[in-house]
C-alpha cells in the first residue's frame, strides 16, 4: 500500500533524527530512478494505474530517504512459546506506564501487564481505583531471570524512600509495594528490603511487602503506553495488533521498554541493530528481538 502523507512525514522525521540515517546504503538515488524510467519507457506499455503510481514515487523521492513497503495487514502474529514454565510477580513502584516499560525489556521477561493491586475495591478503574496501587504484573522464565534479580531491578528503578509517590506523581496509588506469593518469596523480599534500608542509612524505606491478592489488569489504553506513543515502532510490528495481542506480546513488551529508553544498554543496542537491518531491507516487519 502506498505511503500516506502522515506516514511519510513520520518516517522522514525519524530518519532525520536517527544516528544511522546518514548511511549511504539507505539513500535513494533519484537520478538513477529517473534514468531507469527513461530507459524503460519505450520498452514497456504503462497502464494509467502504473503511470500514476510511478508519478507518486517520483514526487515523493526528493523528500524521502528510504522506500518502505507497508503490508495491508499481518495475517499471523508470531506465537508465544507456550511450554515454558513461567512464574509471575507483581510490583508497585509508581506510575504503571513507566513500571511496565522498566521490566518489559529484560532478558527472561516474557510479558508485562499494567494493572491495579493491593487494595480492597472490586474491579477498580483508572479514575476510580479506590485503595489500590498502580502495579505491573511480570511473567518471566525462571531459567533466564530470577525473582532475586527482578527485586534488584525493582529497587534500582524507583525511590523507595518517597512516601506515597514517585517524583511528581504523588498519591496513595503510587506507593511502593512488593507482592509475594509464598514463604520463599516473602523471605527474599524481606532480605532485600533490609539491604536497601542499610544502603539508605538515615532515610526510611517505605516499601511495603504484601501477600499477593487479586490483580486487576488496567484498561487497554494503559497497556504498552510508551510503545503507543511511538507510531514508528508500532508500524515496525505491523501497526494493526489488537488490544489483546498488544498486551500479550513479548515483542511489544520489549519495544515498550525500548521506546522509553529503559532497556539495559546491551538490549538497547541489539534492538537498534535489528531496526537498522529492517530499514536497510525496506521491509518494516519486526518479528522478534
Amino acid at each position: 500500500m502506498p505511503i500516506s502523507s502522515d506516514m511519510h512525514q513520520t518516517f522522514c522525521a525519524h530518519f532525520r533524527t536517527s544516528k544511522k540515517s546518514t548511511d549511504p546504503k539507505l539513500l535513494i538515488s533519484i537520478s538513477s530512478l529517473q534514468m531507469n524510467l527513461t530507459e524503460r519507457r519505450n520498452a514497456i506499455f504503462l497502464s494509467p494505474t502504473i503511470s500514476i503510481f510511478i508519478l507518486i514515487i517520483i514526487s515523493l523521492a526528493p523528500y524521502s530517504t528510504l522506500s518502505i513497503r507497508f503490508p495491508d495487514q499481518i495475517s499471523e502474529i508470531p506465537k508465544e512459546p507456550s511450554n515454558r514454565p513461567l512464574k509471575t510477580v507483581i510490583f508497585a513502584l509508581g506510575s504503571f506506564w513507566r513500571s511496565e516499560a522498566v521490566f518489559g525489556c529484560l532478558d527472561g521477561v516474557v510479558r508485562t501487564t499494567a494493572g491495579y493491586a493491593g487494595g480492597s475495591k472490586l474491579n477498580p478503574e483508572y479514575r476510580s481505583l479506590g485503595d489500590h496501587a498502580e502495579s505491573v504484573q511480570i511473567e518471566y522464565d525462571p531459567r533466564s531471570i530470577s525473582f532475586r534479580q527482578l527485586l534488584e531491578v525493582f529497587w534500582t528503578s524507583h525511590d523507595s524512600r518517597q512516601v506515597f509517590g514517585q517524583g511528581p506523581d504523588v498519591g496513595n496509588q503510587y506507593r511502593s509495594i512488593i507482592f509475594t506469593n509464598g514463604t520463599e518469596e516473602y523471605s527474599l523480599a524481606a532480605q532485600s528490603k533490609e539491604r536497601e534500608q542499610t544502603r539508605s542509612k538515615m532515610s526510611v524505606v517505605t516499601t511495603q511487602i504484601q501477600q499477593l491478592g487479586t490483580f486487576y489488569p488496567a484498561e487497554p489504553e494503559h497497556q504498552k503506553f510508551e510503545l503507543k506513543r511511538n507510531p514508528f515502532l508500532l508500524q515496525l510490528i505491523g501497526g494493526n495488533l489488537s488490544a489483546e495481542e498488544l498486551e500479550r506480546s513479548s515483542l511489544a513488551a520489549k519495544l515498550n521498554g525500548y521506546a522509553a529508553e529503559l532497556c539495559p544498554p546491551r538490549m538497547q543496542r541489539h534492538i537498534d541493530a535489528k531496526i537498522n537491518d529492517i530499514l536497510r531491507k525496506g521491509w518494516p516487519i519486526l518479528r522478534e528481538v
